[in-house]
This record gives C-alpha cells, sequence and structure tokens, in this order.
C-alpha cells in the first residue's frame, strides 16, 4: 500500500502536522463554514457564483488550519497542563515554534493570494483585519475573561468578507449575521471552555466559562436565544420563508439538547454540547438555501 512505501519518520511528521493544523478534527472548519455559506447564499440571492463558493471554501480551511498553528504556538507552554491538550506536537516538542508560525503565515499568504485573484477590493480590505483578528485571539486568554468574543469576531469576519466578495458591498443584513454569529461563538466556545475549566483556573487561562461560573448554562441559554431572535429578524428583512424558519426551528431544537447535554457541566457533556453545533449551522444553512432555490 502507498502509505507503507513512505519512511515511518515521515508518516510520524506528517501526522504531527495534521494534528497542529487540527485537519483530522474538521468541527471548527465546519463552525466557520456554515454561516460564511448563509452570507454568501443571502448577498447571492440563492445563486451565488461558483468561484465565490470555491475561494471562501478553501480560504475556511486554510485560516482554520493557521488560526490553530497560532493558537498552540500561543499556548505551547500552558496547554502541557491541561489533559485534554498536553500531547499536542508543540507542546512536548515534537513540532518547534518557528514552524508553527511558518504554516500561520504561509496559510495566510496563500489565503491573501485567493482574495486578490479572485475577488475585490473590498473583499481585499476587508481581509487584513481577518487575518489581524485570527493572529489576536490566541493571545487574549491572558488578558480578558472574554477571549470568546474576540474569537466570535475572528470566527465571524467571513461573514462580511463573503457578501463583499458576492454583492460587491455590505448591507444591514451583513452586520446582523455578523452580531448573531458573534453571540453564537460566544455560547458554543463557552460550552467546549466548561471542557478545560479546571485545569484553566489552575493554570491561570481565561474564559467565559470561569467568569459566568454557576450561571454558564444560563447565560448560553440567553445568548442562544438572541441568536434566534436576530436570525428571525434577518428572514424578516430578507422576506425568507417557511423552509428558513423551519430551520431556525431545528437550531432552536438543537441548542435545548445541549442544555441537556450539558446539565452536569461534566467534560464529556459539554463537549458534546459544543459539537452538537455543527448541525445548528448547517440547519440553518439547508433552511436558507432550500427556501431561496424554491423563491
Amino acid at each position: 500500500m502507498l502509505p507503507d512505501a513512505v519512511p515511518e519518520h515521515i508518516r510520524s511528521r506528517l501526522a504531527d502536522y495534521a494534528q497542529l493544523l487540527r485537519i483530522n478534527r474538521p468541527i471548527g472548519s465546519l463552525l466557520l463554514l456554515w454561516p460564511t455559506y448563509w452570507a454568501l447564499w443571502l448577498a447571492g440571492e440563492g445563486s451565488p457564483d461558483i468561484g465565490n463558493i470555491l475561494v471562501f471554501t478553501l480560504g475556511v480551511f486554510f485560516m482554520r488550519a493557521a488560526g490553530c498553528a497560532i493558537n498552540d504556538f500561543a499556548d505551547r507552554d500552558w496547554d502541557k497542563h491541561v489533559e485534554r491538550t498536553k500531547d499536542r506536537p508543540l507542546t512536548t516538542g515534537r513540532i518547534k515554534p518557528r514552524e508553527a508560525v511558518a504554516l500561520f503565515g504561509g496559510l495566510c499568504v496563500i489565503s491573501f493570494l485567493m482574495v486578490v485573484l479572485f475577488t475585490n477590493t473590498l473583499t481585499l480590505y476587508l481581509s487584513f483585519a481577518g487575518a489581524a483578528l485570527a493572529f489576536i485571539y490566541p493571545f487574549t486568554k491572558r488578558y480578558t475573561h472574554m477571549p470568546q468574543l474576540f474569537l466570535g469576531a475572528a470566527f465571524s469576519w467571513a461573514i462580511p468578507m463573503a457578501w463583499a466578495a458576492q454583492a460587491g458591498e455590505l448591507s444591514q443584513i451583513t452586520w446582523l449575521l455578523f452580531t448573531a454569529n458573534v453571540l453564537w461563538t460566544v455560547a458554543y466556545d463557552t460550552f467546549y471552555a466548561m471542557v478545560d475549566r479546571d485545569d484553566d483556573i489552575k493554570v491561570g487561562i481565561k474564559s467565559t466559562a470561569i467568569l459566568f461560573g454557576e450561571a454558564d448554562r444560563t447565560i448560553i441559554g440567553v445568548l442562544q436565544a438572541m441568536v434566534i431572535f436576530i436570525l428571525v429578524i434577518v428572514g424578516h428583512r430578507s422576506e425568507l420563508g417557511t423552509f428558513y424558519y423551519l430551520g431556525l426551528l431545528a437550531m432552536a431544537c438543537l441548542f435545548i439538547y445541549q442544555q441537556f447535554l450539558a446539565k452536569d457541566r461534566d467534560r464529556d457533556g459539554c463537549f458534546k454540547a459544543f459539537l452538537n453545533n455543527n448541525w445548528a449551522g448547517f440547519s440553518v444553512f439547508t433552511g436558507l438555501a432550500i427556501d431561496l432555490f424554491l423563491s
């Protein structure tokens, strides 16, 4: 078989790079992809350009991988104290810090070139802010209990970029989607932070899970309700129909299910609640795409 023809040390290195870039865990890319598609499909009135779909699909995966590289670079001295991350390649020394920085830079350059070659000037200008947010986020957990807010902005910046690439301008709908996605990201990443809360407290890493304390699930529920409310406004202003609202109903039901999964605040339940958000984003996109296709 072909894998057996590759020397063991090369296979081991490739596996380490795959782990660093989270190629084996696409959940982060999917959580970034669905809102990007919301923006593309709405801006394109149900028929976005194939070129934009390809550029932003690849861009999502490249920039998420870049974000993982710089995140592990920033956390390399902290991750060894956290059960879930103690075996990451940077923490164990299997990958050098300069390699992670080089990967971050290389992936950003590739993404930037796609924007330059295949989109417009407004999207190009917006891309600088997107790269800055991707770089800044990993370092915020040292200085603020709201790093999830910065992650939300970084994850949501693809929305105005996709909208600008497709429509050539931004609108109120763009920023409503952006706001909804920031709130959604804070909600699901708080579930994620609840997995590591005990370890984070010991090593001094800050998060909304620590900030919210025993009110964590209540505040997440409020954030989730706000997401649904804003997306209802988006549907009303965009004159969307039944299938879109069925997608929102599915998201709301999944939010309730996530609260059930995390009811005991144990690591496994909180992680499952986090992962379940992939289906929430997919539900909205499916309802939106069907509604626009039939209109």
